[in-house]
């Protein structure tokens, strides 16, 4: 018998193709940074601007000198916190429902239901929060309570957009459960509710922790539907029925208009952009430790 390994030259190109595509990823992020961080490092070395006044001002107008980003940031973390209320509850509940409860032919019909909601394009979502979920607001809270642009709303629906998101990638987590543990929980006497919520749930958390943060990243970065439904102009303030800029509405809005290059207006929008960038790499790094944590203690 010959056990000396055989050259196999598509298995080796196939390899060699991998590996090109994982640096060509490395360096293309790198460049996206790069790009980024030359572009703010100009705004930060402007006349007048602080790397401190523009992490802590509530006041965001570059035209006249006033450089705090505290209105934007508060406005994307309001909309995030609606996203999630909805996302969050009913992702999980959906499932588990799935995981747990539902036939095949259930499941076959559930899931391409909830894939037709994640090919629907952002801007139609910006215009159903304009055209629908803003009037139920103001009609359940008041026409003079809740302004027409408003936080709440664009975090509303942007909780429908990213409810397939999260509803796919924890019914893949509570799926990978092993079923010995359900197996043994019902041996125990658990109820399917019971093993669902206090077996499977809590083996399947890392999977489902990733699942949330990457649902708020993809809150944080979303940008049409803010665009549309949140309001234009920063405002600092912490009324989700009024209507306030996000970091990623004001760089639409300002970026389509007409603005000279290597202005401070210009170059303001590329700090808005690293600042994203920061935020969403924290949350990643967030997601990696909760995952290696809650791993750990499953083993």
């Amino acid at each position: 018998m010959n056990l000396k390994k055989k050259h196999r030259p598509g298995e080796t190109f196939i390899q060699a193709f991998l590996y090109f595509c994982g640096i060509f990823s490395i360096f293309t992020t790198i460049g996206i940074v790069f790009e980024i961080g030359k572009e703010a490092l100009l705004f930060f070395g402007s006349p007048g601007v602080s790397l401190w006044e523009f992490l802590t001002g509530t006041t965001w107008q570059p035209q006249v000198g006033e450089f705090g980003v505290l209105p934007l940031v508060t406005s994307t973390f309001i909309t995030t916190f609606f996203a999630m209320l909805i996302a969050i509850p009913f992702g999980l509940a959906i499932a588990i429902y799935l995981s747990e409860y539902a036939t095949i032919k259930v499941k076959n019909t559930i899931k391409p239901i909830l894939e037709v909601l994640a090919g629907i394009p952002t801007v139609v979502y910006g215009y159903f929060a304009l055209s629908f979920m803003t009037p139920i607001l103001r009609s359940i809270f008041g026409a003079d309570v809740v302004d027409i642009y408003n936080t709440a709303s664009a975090g509303l629906v942007m909780g429908i957009l990213i409810l397939p998101l999260i509803t796919s990638m924890s019914e893949d987590a509570l799926s990978a459960v092993p079923r010995s543990l359900r197996e043994a929980a019902v041996g125990l006497g658990a109820t399917k509710l019971e093993t669902a919520v206090k077996v499977v749930f809590p083996a399947a958390i890392s999977g489902i922790a990733a699942a949330i943060i990457v649902g708020i990243s993809r809150v944080v970065g979303e940008t049409m539907i803010v665009a549309l439904a949140a309001g234009a102009g920063p405002k600092f303030t912490f009324n989700p029925f009024e209507g306030a800029e996000t970091m990623t509405g004001h760089i639409v809005r300002i970026s389509g208009g007409d603005l000279s290059y290597d202005s401070i207006d210009y170059n303001s929008l590329f700090a808005i952009g690293i600042l994203l960038f920061f935020i969403t790499l924290g949350l990643n790094i967030i997601s990696q430790r909760i995952v290696s944590r809650f791993r750990e203690v499953g083993e």
